[in-house]
């Protein structure tokens, strides 16, 4: 079997197996569902170090750099939240070999309902940029939720 036959071969099997490769809005959908769950350990692991996160409104307003200091205000994001809803519409990838960028309407429903205008920079499959927009006036018809 040639090298082109035994790609196409490999990659087919991966398909039919159900195996699915990941990609930047697939992360964006993990992380978002993690805030919604409270799962620290899994926000933790999807950011680089030195990673900066622009707050945008609400109590929390403010920019925070390093992986650290965004993880002690998700600490207190979900203290004060709880578990939420998740739901997310208009989710776009942009990407190259130099990384991508995901933006997306998000929904938070629990005690309130927070919606945010989201934008996530990744770069060598880490979440190194995040822009959380708190933005009352969006819109989420054709979302869903998970």
């Amino acid at each position: 079997m040639n090298d082109t036959l035994r790609v196409l071969f490999v990659a087919g099997s991966l398909l039919a197996s159900g195996a699915a490769f990941a990609g930047p809005a697939d992360d964006a959908r993990a992380h978002f569902t993690a805030i919604g769950a409270n799962n620290l350990a899994q926000l933790r692991q999807s950011y680089a170090d030195d990673a900066v996160l622009q707050w945008v409104g609400g109590p929390l307003d403010g920019a925070y750099a390093g992986a650290e200091k965004i993880m002690e205000v998700w600490g207190k994001f979900v203290k004060a939240q709880g578990p939420l809803e998740t739901n997310v519409a208009k989710i776009e990838e942009s990407a190259n070999d130099k990384g991508a960028t995901v933006t997306a309407n998000v929904e938070f429903k629990g005690k309130t309902s927070i919606k945010v205008r989201y934008v996530l920079v990744y770069r060598a499959a880490k979440l190194v940029s995040e822009t959380w927009q708190i933005d009352p006036k969006l819109t989420f018809g054709g979302g869903y939720g998970y």
